[in-house]
């Protein structure tokens, strides 16, 4: 019966699984580098070598390999800027296809740069592939959360972080010795993610494009209509949300610019829920885990530290999945409540085992299960819920400005964590972790007295709370109660 009144048809799952495989792509380059790190480092040294005569220093390598791997977040939060024009002008399923293009220039330059002897073009491939991460992060959920019926939104928007997720365990374990990060092949694994970029572009023009944007961002009322009977086959259903787009049309205005998404009185309270949500969510020690595991294992005195990082990744995509099947039951609230409350307890215990780890070495076992509580704790709730909420509380005119002040954010904090967590950890030691802490319960206070519930509602419904309002009420007129 759900199932049903659902209409899950084919067309809509062709749409979102198209959708996402960009997800997959960017997850795959985020997992890949790091366990070829040492194979890499090599090539840049040869290539120095044979340039120079003589060995880079080891400063410089480090450098050069910090850079490499960093570009990539500063090259999405770079490309978070381009967000509204290419939605806005070319639609949200054209823009994915348009952007996807620097995914392919990217990956091949990466691929390429080991044949042309040159670590410079390696570094570029991912800073055009970071362009990528920081558009699609974006568009994606603006496309999914515009083809999506309102009682799966918030799933199929969950669907963009388990491919992100399946990805990056992906790249984990390609990048491993055993399998493609060798001397000869790495190279090769950089490549890899031409494939899903190429079944994109073989599927995702059949799509259609987003009815909201069809008929809010461009009046055709005719082929939003159409682009909803492909996707509902359902005639009832159709009328419905139709009769709730024009009801959003009628509240929205044609255009946004950025100083009035940032002066608007309506947009206030989102704005700051959607800066406190992203910056708790990125600054919780989950990224810290993402880069650094290897190495925290490694000083922990585990032998096979890079299969505990495996480890990780099996927990990330594996959490993923819960958080796909719990979005739309528990709702987005009360898994980021969870969540931000989860996270800041593992950070005190990550504080308390790294400070007692030299005195008590058998504590490194718990260390362990409290990384894979963690890691848990932020894809139940704000790993994936961050990157959509902003879609869910703003209306269509501010949409895609607001999604891309979310990819800036996010990636924004990605870069500066990976960044600054090494002389952070030197400086602070094991008192990092309560840093991380701190920013969860920020996030979680904040949350639980100004983050309505959105789940089950239509997106008119969650920007009437915030119309000519300096607060957030807690009750409206279908009597939510943001506390139940």
């Amino acid at each position: 019966m759900a199932l049903k009144e659902n209409q899950l048809t084919i067309p809509l799952l062709t749409s979102i699984v198209a959708a996402v495989l960009g997800s997959l792509q960017i997850g795959y380059h985020t997992g890949n580098i790091n366990a070829p790190a040492r194979v890499i480092e090599e090539f840049f040294n040869t290539t120095w070598r044979s340039r120079h005569n003589q060995s880079m220093p080891d400063h410089s390598l480090t450098f050069l390999w910090s850079l490499s791997v960093s570009i990539k977040d500063f090259g999405a939060l770079l490309g978070s800027l381009g967000v509204k024009g290419l939605a806005d002008t070319f639609g949200r399923r054209n823009a994915i296809l348009i952007v996807n293009a620097l995914s392919v220039v990217g990956a091949s330059l990466m691929c390429m740069s080991k044949a042309t002897a040159s670590f410079e073009v390696l570094i570029l491939g991912r800073l055009i592939f970071g362009l990528f991460c920081g558009l699609v992060m974006s568009l994606n959920p603006l496309y999914i959360q515009g083809v999506s019926p309102t009682n799966l939104r918030g799933a199929f928007a969950t669907l963009n972080q388990v491919f992100f997720a399946s990805g990056i365990l992906l790249g984990m374990v390609v990048g491993l010795e055993t399998v493609l990060g060798t001397e000869k092949y790495w190279c090769l694994m950089l490549s890899l993610s031409l494939i899903p970029a190429t079944l994109q572009y073989m599927s995702l023009p059949f799509c259609p494009e987003s009815p909201r944007y069809l008929f809010i961002n461009r009046g055709k009322e005719k082929e939003a209509e159409a682009a909803l009977r492909r996707l509902r086959g359902n005639p009832e259903a159709v009328m419905k949300e139709m009769e709730e787009m024009r009801e959003e049309a009628a509240h929205s205005e044609t255009g946004v610019t950025v100083r009035e998404f940032l002066k608007k009185r309506r947009y206030r309270q989102p704005i700051i829920l959607v800066l406190i949500i992203n910056l708790g969510s990125q600054l919780s020690g989950f990224n810290a885990i993402i880069n650094y595991s290897t190495k925290m294992f490694v000083q922990s005195n585990f032998d096979e530290a890079k299969y505990l990082t495996l480890g990780v990744g099996a927990v990330n995509v594996a959490f993923t999945i819960v958080a796909f099947f719990l979005v739309e039951r528990a709702g987005r609230r009360k898994l980021l409540l969870a969540g931000f409350l989860s996270l800041a307890l593992c950070n005190l215990l990550m504080t308390i085992t790294y400070s007692i780890l030299d005195m008590v070495p058998d504590i490194r076992n718990i260390q362990v299960l409290v990384i894979f509580f963690l890691i848990s704790a932020y894809e139940v709730g704000p790993g994936p819920i961050s990157w959509f909420i902003a879609a869910e509380l703003f209306d269509q005119s501010a949409r895609p400005i607001a999604m891309a002040f979310t990819s800036m954010l996010n990636w924004g904090g990605k870069f500066l964590l990976a960044l600054l967590f090494p002389p952070l950890l030197k400086m602070c030691g094991a008192y990092v972790y309560l840093l991380f802490m701190c920013m969860a319960l920020i996030a979680f206070t904040y949350t639980m007295f100004r983050l309505p519930e959105t789940k089950g509602r239509t997106f008119d419904d969650i920007a009437a709370e915030f119309r000519g309002a300096d607060g957030i009420p807690l009750h409206n007129k279908t009597t939510f109660n943001t506390f139940t």
